[in-house]
């Protein structure tokens, strides 16, 4: 590095003061002589956070110029031997930087923070920071210090240390294990300058200028190039987030599949939205891997076909009625029955009180008509305003679409918002008391969430009882890379209490008629694997279908590069019994970067 007086003529002093939402550990004080590895220390919290320091030396790695976190990167180009430390730290000026560029050679003198992103009471991990800072820039033109390479042989196969137990389960004050655990690995390298190649895309570029890639390509790989998430023990260490420096529309549009050709390097940065990320500052070339949106087969002679399909806040004003028409004719084949969930009250998000939907569905039917579709009748319940959750205002709920060409609804008056409806017997047979009815909807599982709508089907003489979910969200769990280990899903408590009030309605059918056909489906916000399911299936109350599939295909939604099942059909013993029944997840939505729904819809076909 340049000596300070050999670089004085190009010296500029810059001060920045920003406010930033930190852990405050202790009361300031001021360290002198401090190195960045020093700030950043062997643990996830600098032994240095709420001091001074002064005269941090480093070269810039990256200058961040937008959004709320403005700042650089710098990094010490004399590393210590100690792979627990990492090398670089972020400088956050608050507003946009001044007088500061790449390559750079500046000293820098503020506060050590300790900033979560999202805030403390996300459960998120701390990114160490230099805050109300003043540099000075010693010379210009260095060279950037080499990226570390992360790659599958870098990266340890397991995930994170169980946390400390004293600590509410926090891994914060852990000495780092890089060598051990792959979040310890990441750590090891936060604010340092690193480096990809070659990586697949294992999440598909989304509104916010951000793809997931992974380091390592064999990792629970599925057929299309995603990566599949298989229980809660296989987080999938390789997957990383990408994000640009450069200008948004720079950025690719990427689906799953896809490659990022060549090498991407830049600063690895910690957000709130997928933990740690590779910012570059020069991106890989997008090779596209010709993924194609899947279709499934027609049905057969005899096959009651029965789909269903998150459409993503639907509503009168939105652009994409054509598409999913097209979704149900083209890659479906016109299901016989389809519930529908999120579909909004007729003005979307307007809060004005209104809670009808058929022009909603209205504007869906006949857009299917116009692709070639059957004209579908429906079903289906208005909310109380304001009582189902969902984007304010917008009042989703499910909606049972059908084809009067191929099934009969048995329609039984008294349904609405608060009435349940119940079982009982005709004929010998299992029936609903009300139908369409909603299921427990004065139930404290579905409070301040979606009721679960019930209805009678007849197919070919045979009644089939379809019961749409959509369960209640996991907004609100820590992340994977929390610091919490392993990370709270609190929002499996109410999910479990509606799967036991849907359960135990369904147990209420077969215990009237031991045969009935029973069909549960929906978005039901957790994998098949989960609690939530097993609650469902109970002793053989139910089974969840997709478990038909090979574990590689088990999924319906790409969520932070992990390619997951949410959307489930669930079937009663008769229908599995029967043995003549196929199951398809069509993946046509969640692994693409232009797609109309954050699902892929689920498809039965089987001969009540």
């Amino acid at each position: 590095m340049p000596s300070k007086s050999s670089a004085r003529l190009a010296a500029l002093t810059v001060a920045a003061v920003c406010a930033t939402s930190t852990i405050t550990l202790t009361s300031p004080a001021h360290a002198e002589s401090v190195r960045i590895h020093d700030i950043q220390g062997d643990t996830r919290m600098s032994p240095y956070a709420g001091q001074q320091v002064t005269d941090v030396a480093g070269i810039v790695t990256g200058v961040r110029t937008y959004g709320s976190s403005r700042g650089f990167w710098i990094q010490d180009p004399e590393p210590d031997a100690d792979p627990a430390t990492s090398e670089g730290v972020f400088v956050h000026t608050g507003s946009t930087p001044q007088g500061v560029a790449v390559g750079d050679a500046v000293e820098v003198s503020g506060t050590v923070s300790e900033y979560v992103p999202g805030g403390t009471s996300s459960g998120n991990q701390a990114l160490t920071e230099i805050t109300r800072p003043a540099f000075t820039v010693v010379s210009g033109g260095n060279p950037v210090p080499a990226a570390t390479r992360i790659d599958a042989g870098s990266v340890p196969a397991a995930y994170a240390p169980a946390g400390d137990r004293a600590a509410n389960g926090s891994v914060n004050s852990l000495p780092l294990r890089p060598d051990r655990y792959a979040l310890d690995f990441y750590e090891s390298l936060e604010g340092m300058n690193v480096q990809v190649s070659d990586t697949r895309v294992v999440g598909a570029t989304d509104p916010y200028t951000e793809l997931w890639v992974t380091v390592k390509p064999r990792e629970n790989r599925n057929h299309r190039g995603g990566t599949v998430y298989g229980s809660y023990e296989a987080q999938n260490t390789g997957r990383l987030q990408i994000q640009s420096l450069g200008r948004a529309a720079d950025f690719p549009d990427a689906n799953v599949g896809d490659t990022l050709a060549g090498t991407t390097t830049g600063p690895l940065d910690f957000n709130q939205f997928g933990g740690y990320t590779l910012v570059a500052s020069e991106l890989g070339t997008l090779k596209s891997g010709n993924l194609r949106r899947e279709s499934t087969r027609a049905r057969r002679s005899g096959e009651l076909a029965v789909a269903t399909y998150n459409v993503e806040n639907l509503d009168p004003s939105d652009g994409t009625f054509a598409a999913h028409a097209e979704a149900i004719v083209g890659n479906l084949k016109s299901p016989d029955i389809v519930s529908l969930e999120e579909i909004q009250d007729n003005n979307g998000a307007t809060d004005d009180g209104t809670v009808a939907a058929d022009r909603t569905v209205a504007a869906l039917i006949d857009a299917i008509v116009a692709a070639g579709g059957p004209r579908y009748d429906w079903r289906g319940i208005d909310p109380a305003d304001k009582a189902d959750g969902g984007e304010p205002g917008g009042n989703i709920r499910q909606v049972f679409l059908f084809d009067p060409e191929r099934v009969s609804f048995t329609d039984r008056a008294g349904g609405d918002t608060t009435t349940a409806t119940g079982v009982t017997k005709v004929r010998g047979r299992a029936a609903l008391t009300v139908s369409p009815g909603r299921v427990a909807p004065g139930s404290e599982a579905f409070e301040n969430s979606r009721k679960p709508l019930a209805g009678e089907f007849v197919f070919r003489g045979r009644t089939v009882v379809v019961v749409a979910n959509h369960f209640a969200s996991k907004g609100g769990d820590q992340a994977l890379t929390s610091q919490y280990q392993p990370p709270s899903r609190g929002s499996e408590t109410q999910r479990h209490l509606q799967a036991k009030e849907v359960h135990d309605f369904t147990a209420k059918i077969l215990s009237v008629q031991k045969n009935a056909a029973v069909v549960v489906l929906g978005d039901i916000n957790d994998f098949e694997f989960s609690t939530t399911t097993k609650i469902l299936e109970g002793r053989g109350t139910l089974w969840s279908a997709v478990k038909s599939l090979p574990r590689s295909e088990r999924y319906s939604y790409v969520y932070q590069g992990n390619s997951q099942a949410l959307d489930q059909i669930l079937i009663s013993p008769s229908i599995r019994r029967g043995g003549t029944f196929t199951y398809d997840s069509v993946h046509l939505n969640a692994e693409f970067h232009d797609q109309i729904s954050d699902h892929d819809p689920q498809i039965l076909r089987f001969r009540p």
